[in-house]
C-alpha cells in the first residue's frame, strides 16, 4: 500500500458521484481495495463493499476494511438488493471475463446500482492501438474496440459511465 496514491481518484469519485458519509458503494473485481480505503479516510462513514477472485489480493487489503470484502465472481449473481448502491465501480475486471461473463457482471452492476456506476475496460481504437493492445493482453479473452464495447453496453442496458483503458 502505497499511502494516498489512490486518492485523487477517491477523490474526483466522491466529487464527480456526490458520495457523502451515507452513501454506499460496492467494487467489482476489487483487487487490494485501495481505493476503497481511500475513500473511506475521506468519507469515514461510507459503506463499503467490495469483492475479487484473489485471495491474495484480498488477504493484503488494508485490515481496516477487510471485512467488507469477500471472494466472488463478477459474472455470479451479487449478493445485494436491487438499487442498494449509490455506486457501483469496476475498474479494469470486465475486460478480463469472456464476453457471456461480461455481459452477466454488466447486467448484475445495473442491477444493483441505484443510478451511478463507473467502469473502466481496455480497449482500442485504430489498428496501431489494437496491435499494442494485443501484444500486451495476451490472456484477456474481450479485445473489444471502443465501437464493439459501446454495442455490448447498450445491448445489456448498461446506463452508467465508462471509461477507456487503451493502448
Amino acid at each position: 500500500y502505497m499511502a494516498g496514491r489512490w486518492k485523487p481518484v477517491a477523490e474526483a469519485l466522491i466529487n464527480q458521484y456526490d458520495l457523502t458519509n451515507d452513501s454506499s458503494v460496492l467494487d467489482v473485481g476489487c483487487g487490494k481495495a485501495f481505493l476503497l480505503y481511500e475513500m473511506k479516510l475521506l468519507l469515514p462513514e461510507l459503506r463499503v463493499s467490495g469483492f475479487d477472485i484473489s485471495k491474495h489480493g484480498l488477504a493484503n487489503a488494508r485490515e481496516e476494511i477487510r471485512d467488507s470484502l469477500f471472494i466472488h465472481r463478477a459474472q455470479e449473481p451479487y449478493p445485494y438488493k436491487d438499487n442498494e448502491f449509490d455506486l457501483v465501480l469496476s475498474i479494469n475486471t470486465l475486460s478480463e471475463l469472456e464476453e457471456v461473463k461480461c455481459r452477466r457482471a454488466l447486467r448484475e452492476i445495473e442491477r444493483v446500482k441505484k443510478g451511478n456506476s463507473f467502469i473502466t475496460v481496455n480497449s482500442w481504437d485504430n489498428e496501431q492501438s489494437k496491435n499494442r493492445f494485443l501484444n500486451w493482453n495476451i490472456t484477456a479473452p474481450t479485445n473489444f474496440s471502443k465501437e464493439e464495447w459501446i454495442k455490448i453496453f447498450s445491448e445489456e442496458s448498461y446506463s452508467g459511465d465508462f471509461n477507456w483503458f487503451t493502448f
